[in-house]
């Protein structure tokens, strides 16, 4: 697990109620990464939070994280 994958994993298992649920798979091509994080069906509205702000903030992190890598970080919520 790489550094932007475990920042993930602790971001969303310290907001979630379900902490076990939570899994951060990576895909990765030549210009950008792609992270794509997965928690329970009941935690997905601590995730998103009221009008998208929390799911802002998570990938507000992961680009300042990201920014010795080079590359573009998508970060995908499902």
């Amino acid at each position: 697990m790489t550094n932007l994958e475990k920042t993930l994993t602790d971001l969303a298992k310290a907001i979630v109620d379900s902490p076990d649920a939570v899994e951060v798979t990576r895909e990765e091509d030549d210009r950008t990464i792609t992270l794509t994080l997965r928690v329970a069906e009941d935690d997905m509205g601590m995730v998103i939070g009221r009008h998208g702000r929390i799911a802002k903030a998570i990938r507000a992190v992961i680009k300042t994280a990201s920014a010795n890598s080079g590359k573009r970080v998508n970060v995908e919520i499902r």
